[in-house]
This record gives C-alpha cells, sequence and structure tokens, in this order.
C-alpha cells in the first residue's frame, strides 16, 4: 500500500531534520551561524512527531503544501549545512559575507514554509504549539539579521595577503581561528580544497582565479606556523621520508590524458581539457587541430595556464611526499627569484611592451596577466616591479577602460604585498591616482583600490600622504554604499588610517560618525565589529569625542556591552569611558540606563581591556553618586 501524501512529506521532513542535528560539530568560521540553525531545525521536531498522530481528515491541502514548502526548505539546509561541514575553511573565510547570505536566505525560506503552515487547524497539544510558535520567532527574527568577520580576523588576513613578511603571530591567530591547529586538521583542508576545485572543474561560479593562488598561499603559511609550533618527531619524519617509496597512487585529474603522468604545467586547450604542457604541444607540432581527449576541433592553438590545477597538485605532492618533476629545456629567459623560484623574465617584458604600446584590448589583456602573475608569489613581484611595470600600471589607472583600470588597481594591490614596492609605487605617484579610481570606479575598482590603500598605509608615512590624498571622503562612501566585501576593505583601510592624528580630524570632518552610527543600528548588515572599532579609535580625540557623542550613542553602547560580542563589549566599553571622562551629562545618563549592572559583569568576565576599561567607567559613576550624596 502507497504513503498517503502526509505520510510521505512527514516521513521525508523527519529524516531530514534527523539528519540535520545528527551532523557533526562545526569547526568553521561559520559555526555560530551553523549552530544557530541546527538549534532552532531540532526544536520543531515535537510538531512533526505530534503531527503524525493526527487524523488524515484533518489534513487539508493547504497543511500538505505548507509542510512540502517545509520539506524543500530544510532539505536546502541540509545541503548547505553538509556542504559547511565539509568545505573548505579557508575558503569559507575568505567568503564569509556570501556564506552569511546563504545562512539568511536559508532561514528565510524556512521561516516562508512555517507561516503556511496553519496551526489552529490541526489538533495539536498546547504546549507544542507554543514552542513552534516561538521556534517560528526566532527564524522571524533571525531573517536579514547576518554573521560577520570580526575585524581583528578580517585585518590579520588582508595583512597576511598584502605583506610578504607579516608578523608569525598573524599566522598563529589565523590557525587558531580557523580551527587549523594540526597537520591533520591542514590535510583535511587541502582535500576539501581539491575536492571543492575537482567537483566544479575548475572554481565555484563568480570566484576569480587568483582567489585559488590566495587559498594555496594562506594554506602554506598556516601548516608552517602549525609545523613550528608542533615540531614532526624523528619517527614520524622517518615515516614521512619513506613515503616516496611507497608510490602513492596519483589522482587521475593529476595526469596528462595524453601521456598519463603526473602533470607539471598544466595547461587548458579550448574544449576546456587540461593537459601537459609539453605533451599536447607536442601534438599540436604533429599538426593535429583536434582536442585529444574529446575529439572535438580546436577553436584555436592557444594554451592558457591552468593554476588552479597546478597549485593543487603542488600541495598533493608536498602532503605525499612526491617531488614534482623538474621542466626540461631551455633556461635562458628565466632568472632566479627569491628562494630559488623562477620568473620568466621575456613574457614579463613582453607584457610590459603591451602596456606600453598596446592597443587598448592588448593593454588591458597585459594588466590582467600582470594581475595574476603579481599574485601568484613573491618573485613574480619583485621580477614584475624591477622590469618598470609599477609606472606602467599608474598610468592605466587613468584608462577610460573600465576593466583595464580594474585590472591596473589590482595589480598594483597584488604587487604592493611586496614591502620594497610600496614605497616604488608611492614614487610613481599612484596615490591620487588610486583615490581617483576609489572615487569613480567601477565597484570592483574602488573595492580594491580601497584594499591598496590599506596595504600602503601599513608604512605609517604613506598613511599621512593618502590621507592628504582626500581618501578618506570616499572610502566613507563606499562604507556606506559599497557591497558586503567593499565595506569590508573600506572599514580596514579607514581603521589603519586612523592610527595617524590628523586622519582622525579628517574622518570627523567628512562627517564619519552618522553612518557609523547607522551600521551600529544594523545587526543584520554584519558591520557591527567594525563600527564600533572605528568608533573606538576616533573616541581617543577631543573632535571625534565631541562628534560621538552628538549622535547620542549611550543607548546603543550600552545593549553592546551587554550583549555583544567580547571584542565588541570592549570597544564599546572604550567608547563609553571616553564620552564619561570629564563629563557629567553622560555620566548621569549612563546611569539612568542601567550601565552599572552591565559594567559589573563586564569587568568579572570580559577581556583584559574590557575589565579595566569597564573598571574605570564604574569608578566614574561612583564618584558621580558621592558628588550627589
Amino acid at each position: 500500500m502507497s504513503e498517503s501524501p502526509r505520510e510521505a512529506v512527514l516521513s521525508q521532513i523527519s529524516d531530514s531534520v534527523k539528519a540535520i542535528y545528527g551532523l557533526p560539530e562545526c569547526r568553521t568560521i561559520a559555526k555560530k551561524m551553523y549552530c544557530n540553525l541546527v538549534r532552532r531545525v531540532k526544536l520543531l521536531s515535537p510538531l512533526f512527531e505530534e503531527l503524525r498522530e493526527v487524523e488524515e481528515e484533518e489534513f487539508g491541502s493547504d497543511v500538505v503544501k505548507g509542510l512540502d514548502s517545509l520539506r524543500i526548505a530544510l532539505d536546502s539546509a541540509l545541503e548547505m549545512l553538509k556542504s559547511i561541514h565539509e568545505g573548505s575553511k579557508i575558503f569559507q573565510v575568505l567568503q564569509v559575507d556570501k556564506i552569511a547570505c546563504k545562512f539568511d536566505l536559508v532561514t528565510e525560506q524556512i521561516e516562508a514554509a512555517l507561516s503556511q503552515i496553519p496551526y489552529d487547524k490541526l489538533d495539536i497539544p498546547e504546549d507544542v504549539r507554543e514552542q513552534i510558535e516561538l521556534v517560528h520567532t526566532q527564524f522571524k527574527r533571525a531573517v536579514g539579521k547576518m554573521e560577520s568577520l570580526d575585524l581583528q580576523l578580517a585585518i590579520d588576513l588582508a595583512s597576511a595577503q598584502m605583506e610578504d613578511d607579516p608578523d608569525p603571530i598573524i599566522y598563529k591567530r589565523l590557525s587558531e581561528k580557523l580551527h587549523l591547529r594540526t597537520i591533520n586538521d591542514l590535510k583535511k583542508e587541502s582535500l576539501a580544497i581539491h575536492n571543492m576545485v575537482i567537483s566544479c572543474s575548475g572554481f565555484p561560479a563568480g570566484v576569480p582565479e587568483e582567489y585559488f593562488e590566495t587559498m594555496s598561499f594562506l594554506l602554506r603559511k598556516v601548516k608552517d606556523c602549525v609545523t613550528e609550533e608542533n615540531p614532526v618527531p624523528d619517527t614520524l619524519e622517518a615515516d614521512k621520508s619513506s613515503i616516496k617509496h611507497r608510490s602513492p597512487v596519483i589522482p587521475d585529474d593529476f595526469r596528462c590524458p595524453i601521456s598519463l603522468e603526473l602533470m607539471r604545467d598544466p595547461v587548458i586547450v579550448s574544449t576546456g581539457q587540461t593537459y601537459e604542457r609539453s605533451s599536447i604541444q607536442k601534438w599540436l607540432d604533429a599538426g593535429h587541430k583536434t582536442c585529444p581527449k574529446t575529439q572535438q576541433t580546436l577553436l584555436h592553438t592557444a594554451l592558457t595556464p591552468n593554476y588552479v590545477l597546478k597549485s593543487l597538485i603542488a600541495l598533493w605532492c608536498e602532503s605525499n611526499g612526491v617531488e614534482l618533476p623538474k621542466k626540461q629545456g631551455n633556461c635562458r629567459n628565466k632568472r632566479t627569484g627569491i628562494g630559488g623560484s623562477d620568473c620568466d623574465q621575456a613574457a614579463i617584458d613582453a607584457l610590459l611592451q603591451k602596456l606600453a604600446n598596446g592597443t587598448i584590448e592588448q593593454q588591458r589583456a597585459a594588466a590582467g596577466e600582470l594581475r595574476l602573475l603579481a599574485k601568484r608569489n613573491a618573485d613574480n613581484r619583485v621580477c614584475i616591479a624591477e622590469a618598470g611595470a609599477i609606472p606602467l600600471l599608474v598610468e592605466l589607472l587613468s584608462s577610460s577602460d573600465p576593466r583595464t583600470q580594474e585590472h591596473a588597481v589590482t595589480a598594483l594591490l597584488n604587487l604592493s604585498i611586496n614591502e620594497a614596492n610600496k614605497g616604488t609605487i608611492v614614487n610613481a605617484g599612484a596615490i591620487p591616482d588610486i583615490v581617483d579610481v576609489l572615487k569613480n570606479g567601477s565597484m570592483e575598482a574602488r573595492e580594491n583600490a580601497a584594499a591598496t590603500l590599506f596595504s600602503l598605509s601599513v608604512l605609517d608615512e604613506n598613511k599621512v600622504a593618502i590621507g592628504a590624498a582626500g581618501a578618506i571622503p570616499p572610502l566613507i562612501d563606499l562604507l556606506c554604499q559599497g557591497t558586503p566585501r567593499g565595506k569590508k576593505d573600506a572599514a580596514t583601510a579607514i581603521f589603519n588610517l586612523l592610527i595617524y592624528q590628523g586622519n582622525k580630524v579628517r574622518a570627523v570632518r567628512a562627517r564619519i560618525v552618522p553612518p557609523l552610527m547607522r551600521l551600529l543600528k544594523d545587526p543584520g548588515g554584519g558591520m557591527v565589529d567594525e563600527a564600533l572599532a572605528i568608533l573606538a579609535i576616533l573616541a581617543s580625540h577631543p573632535e571625534g569625542k565631541v562628534a560621538i557623542g552628538q549622535a547620542e550613542p549611550i543607548t546603543i553602547l550600552i545593549e553592546a556591552i551587554k550583549t555583544g560580542s567580547p571584542h565588541n563589549r570592549e570597544n564599546a566599553s572604550a567608547i563609553l569611558w571616553s564620552l564619561c571622562t570629564g563629563d557629567s551629562q553622560y555620566l548621569k545618563l549612563a546611569s539612568e540606563l542601567g550601565a552599572e549592572e552591565a559594567l559589573k559583569e563586564l569587568s568579572e568576565s570580559g577581556t583584559d581591556r574590557a575589565k579595566r576599561k569597564a573598571g574605570d567607567v564604574l569608578k566614574l559613576l561612583q564618584r558621580a553618586e558621592d558628588v550627589i550624596e
């Protein structure tokens, strides 16, 4: 006998709910969003148990339709949660805003489905009805309230990508925050990256190829940090060295379809297939016009480097003790860079010729290629800069072609990771042009211009020049109007620039406080951490203190002290202390709004700095009370 529509949909929902709350603990940057969703779904279980007892005739088409919508939403939730648990932690931290949007979309789908179920038509116990209504309310409140990356983690990620030799403590913090603390964690992360790239036949749609270069770089650096913190015992080193004699099985995706050997220089032909460069070149040199694997006619014979697969192969080789085969042939056009890596000087020189004398199309293509090369490694950054690319790229910042401008500013961003290149970029007169891109470029160009200014502002003398060039007003515009990524880039740049006192004045006079307060009042916007951090640094300046006070922030600061993250509670208490120091009106208002209880709790359970600031404000409140008495 076949199942009724009610039995079928309830059975499917029950299976999805069990699968969701049976998922393992999440250990990625999305842990809080993941756990909240699993907890809320688990609380729905009593409803489905009771619905199995409800008489069939009570199930009208509207009830079945609502339950079916819930089934679809829960299936989407399960699929997303599995992808979070099994996915790359580094990819997730780089895409945290998009992941937060996915959680928000699934939450909205579940909430909408719950709204369609007419509980009043169902004979279920009152306590179950009340619990479901409570859970439904939780889903409603959660819609639009997206989690964001904490500011310290955002700054660490930016520093790791924008400095060739950042403080090792940065990678230690990244290792802790990303839960990549052991060699086993790193092996799982490497496998997750590999599976993601292979399953997508390259990289997820909408994600630029250079993202993988960043992921590979961060994985290597975190691995170095973990290895240094936890040295491998001699016995394990011996086991590791013996791996070479075990002949590990090479994944099929890493073998050239022609030679069946491990690829060292994979390239893509026009059909999308990947081959070892030397093998496919021999095939083409023999006069063949088809793809060896698919037999399709090649539209052209250009070979495009597959940097993503190349990096994956390198990671696999390192993990399995396999040495990549050496490249054969003439190396006259190679120069050895730092660390023994090679960069193709002849290829770089050819690209610079196109930058200087090419058509608009050639300039766009050359700038795009330099952008990728500069992203790949430190040696390329040195070679490209020494070849004289920086002045040419600075000229292209004024290009009338938006894509060329995007490539140019992003290439400069990648080149600025090298400490010496920062000075060269500034000396080439780049700052005013980067600020102009920040004001007038496409959204991608504006975002990367903000990131470039952050990178350059690592040097203290550049903080002054960037502020004087008028960067702060357009950074504030990007903070208000940008994409989630653009807002993050703007916030980190502003935060770094405000270390210089003169830039605090510029920011206040550019009216930065009102938009920061708007961000602070919009938890769903994911910028609360950044807004509080910037306000905390502004509050240390007299003009900043006055501007913040005019925005009437006491209520929201006390709320942040009560319910915020540890870092946010710390910054909120620091702002409150700045406002209350020497100002009886703010002290009185803080007391009336119940600050004392929140501060006492913070003085016992907050971070060290939060405890100090909370204690200082409590002393001010006590003195004010003594004066009144």
